[in-house]
């Protein structure tokens, strides 16, 4: 499944011009399979989501920033004690998932989003 929103589509909550900011409905629940990742277009930007629990989802950049190739959908979900992790696909450094930081490389940094379950719909709000 990959999702695709256009500049603005589906904007819940934003009172910013061009709706870059605020939140989007990107797709239902349902159709994120669980410990899998998935690519969104959510206004411009390419989100990669990740379902954890029955509506527990994670947003972060689609973009690794070790090698700026889009690829974390493809990532390696696990842990570090109960925070959820996100191994990158190429070089295997890992993110916290809720804030973006890396365990392995202090100097990157994974862009994290916060996402909501509304009426069995994935929302994801960017800044």
């Amino acid at each position: 499944m990959t999702a695709t929103l256009e500049l603005g589509a589906l904007a819940a909550e934003s009172d910013l011009a061009g709706f870059e900011t605020g939140w989007y409905r990107v797709c239902a629940v349902a159709d994120l399979e669980p410990a899998w990742g998935e690519a969104a277009l959510v206004a411009g930007r390419q989100v990669a989501l990740f379902r954890t629990g029955p509506e527990e989802v994670f947003a972060v950049a689609h973009e690794d920033p070790a090698t700026g190739a889009h690829v974390m959908a493809r990532g390696i979900l696990g842990s570090k004690g109960a925070r959820p992790t996100i191994a990158s696909p190429l070089h295997k450094e890992v993110y916290d998932l809720e804030t973006g930081e890396c365990f392995t490389s202090p100097g990157l940094r994974l862009a994290a989003y916060p996402t909501r379950v509304t009426n069995g719909f994935v929302e994801v709000g960017l800044q």
